[in-house]
């Protein structure tokens, strides 16, 4: 049962602490997010929901492509906020993900088309991982958790279930009916046991970095800014190396009013060589409890 919190409480929080000006009559257990004021959200019933760990969010079946290429590391630079620094060559990284089965969700799916960079956090400490420059998901709910409380840069898109015809995979992203990126892995050549075991390590822990970046309330400037790292893991049942191939397509303003910036300074960025392309399939693990700011 959810108790009433006294008037008086929420009056001397404004006074003692302006930006807690505002608070909830309604409270209990478990995490806020817009709109605050119906409580924190619900938590499901025993034996709805097993974690793999107190915190996790373990999404049970997922299917991706992997592709990476190089470019220029000046013009990339410059979409790496300060003090963020790009770790070795400047290599970007597009990913396309079909998520099923996924617990905090109630065993629901999405799918995301995600670009990121190598990137090292030179502030008080120096943390290294990946830092997404944007992620594109075709669901509302973990785009709101990862932009209010994690610092992750998501937004909408519209993006097809990936087709497999033979030894080849394919995927696209859309906005409002156009077309943003094309992807495709074709000659699908399984990864040899010994090198999948590797891979299987290199999968196992991740870091992906972000910008936690609130604007005020007429844009001016921001109400939060500040550098996030969010632990990942995954577990890869089998993977392929591909021959990978994609094509940006540029935005006008009117067909993608709030995005056409950001399409077309990833299509701007040089391809200058394919580096890999991988398919896999397995499962992750997201360590949402353990997301912390950065100093």
């Amino acid at each position: 049962m959810l108790a009433m919190a006294p008037a008086a409480t929420a009056a001397a929080a404004a006074t003692d602490d302006p930006t807690h000006a505002v608070q909830p009559r309604i409270t209990g257990p478990g995490g806020y997010m817009m709109p605050a004021h119906f409580g924190p959200m619900a938590r499901p019933a025993p034996g709805e929901f097993k974690p793999s760990g107190p915190g996790d969010a373990p999404y049970g079946d997922v299917q991706s492509i992997f592709l990476s290429y190089l470019t220029d590391a000046e013009m990339l630079s410059r979409y790496l906020p300060i003090p963020f620094e790009l770790s070795g060559e400047p290599v970007v990284n597009v990913s396309y993900s079909m998520n099923r089965s996924i617990d905090w969700l109630a065993g629901g799916s999405y799918n995301i088309v995600g670009v990121s960079v190598p990137a090292t956090y030179k502030g008080k400490e120096q943390v290294s991982g990946s830092y997404p420059l944007v992620l594109w998901e075709n669901l509302t709910d973990p785009i709101l958790t990862g932009r209010e409380a994690q610092g992750i840069p998501k937004i909408y898109g519209d993006i097809e279930d990936h087709q497999v015809s033979g030894d080849s995979w394919r995927t696209s992203l859309s906005r409002n009916g156009h077309k943003i990126l094309d992807l495709r892995a074709s000659s699908l050549k399984p990864v040899a046991p010994a090198a999948i075991e590797n891979l299987k390590k290199v999968f196992a822990h991740g870091v992906m970095l972000g910008w936690k970046y609130i604007p005020n309330e007429n844009f001016t400037g921001a109400a939060l800014s500040y550098a996030t790292a969010f632990p990942t893991g995954s577990s890869l049942r089998e993977a392929w190396n591909a021959e990978g191939s994609l094509e940006w397509h540029r935005q006008t303003w009117s067909q993608n009013p709030t995005q056409s910036h950001i399409v077309n300074a990833i299509e701007s960025l040089p391809i200058k060589a394919i580096r890999s392309c991988l398919v896999t399939k397995g499962s992750v693990v997201l360590h949402s409890s353990k997301v912390r700011r950065l100093t």
